[in-house]
């Protein structure tokens, strides 16, 4: 059996994990790789958002983490394309869960927000 990890522990390693996990792009990378690799140009395009250097950051990150892979094909122009690995496939399932429930309650959240505006309005807790 391995090591028993708790991320409620300050100096636990599986913070490290979770910190990757819910960092701001990882979410939107992992998911655009889901369906196969894709070059820098296409990450970019299909994230919505994402500047040059923030996605360069983050697939640099991952690439670390051991959750994509970056492959460097000798052509000319060069190319190059990134992939998930299995550890980063193995990420996709509970993913796909926090995005499915994100798109499901979008309507919850804006009422409740819209709620607590109204409170803080009137100043009525």
């Amino acid at each position: 059996m391995g090591k028993a990890y708790n991320v409620m522990a300050a100096t636990c390693p599986s913070r490290t994990v979770l910190h990757r996990i819910g960092a701001r792009w990882t979410v939107f990378v992992v998911n655009a790789l889901a369906d196969g690799p894709r070059r820098f140009t296409d990450l970019k395009a299909h994230i919505q958002g994402i500047t040059p250097k923030v996605l360069t950051e983050t697939l640099r990150s991952l690439e670390a983490d051991g959750l994509i892979s970056r492959q460097e094909y000798l052509e000319n122009p060069p190319r190059v394309e990134y992939a998930l690995t299995p550890l980063g496939r193995s990420l996709l399932v509970p993913l796909r869960a926090v995005r499915l429930w994100a798109e499901q309650h979008v309507p919850d959240i804006d009422a409740a927000r819209a709620r607590h505006e109204d409170r803080a309005a009137t100043g009525t807790a």
